[in-house]
């Protein structure tokens, strides 16, 4: 049995509609103009917890920089952190450094650390200054 979702787009939308007892047909609701997009929708809302948690995991990278600039933090211990799954917050970092604002350094043992870039210091130093006193 093909279900609307294998069927072609617009194929769902017949002109006519043949009645239960086969010899008969009327009319079928013509489709309407526009069609809501429920993953279009969802997809949106994900994009933005997915901003969301980069800026949540630079906060941490640079919470990190300032307890101990010359030393990152584990992989582990940002897991921990942000309350995240490892693969996630590796997605995560993956993205942070191909942006150029992280460096994260793995091993193969699975282990590894992660710190704020040049230029993640620098962003951070920016956004998460506090405001100047009056």
């Amino acid at each position: 049995m093909v279900g609307v979702a294998d069927c072609p787009v617009g194929a769902q939308f017949r002109t006519k509609k043949q009645s239960t007892d086969g010899k008969t047909t009327m009319p079928a609701a013509p489709a309407p103009d526009v069609i809501y997009d429920v993953d279009k929708e969802k997809d949106m809302h994900k994009e933005e917890e997915i901003d969301t948690a980069l800026i949540a995991l630079l906060a941490l990278l640079w919470e990190a920089r300032q307890e101990a600039p010359e030393k990152p933090w584990s992989l582990a211990k940002l897991a921990k952190r942000t309350g995240v799954q490892m693969s996630t917050l590796l997605r995560q970092l993956n993205a942070l450094s191909s942006a150029g604002l992280a460096t994260v350094v793995t091993a193969e043992s699975g282990g590894g650390s992660a710190f704020l870039s040049a230029a993640g210091a620098q962003l951070c130093a920016s956004v998460f200054a506090p405001p100047p006193a009056e």
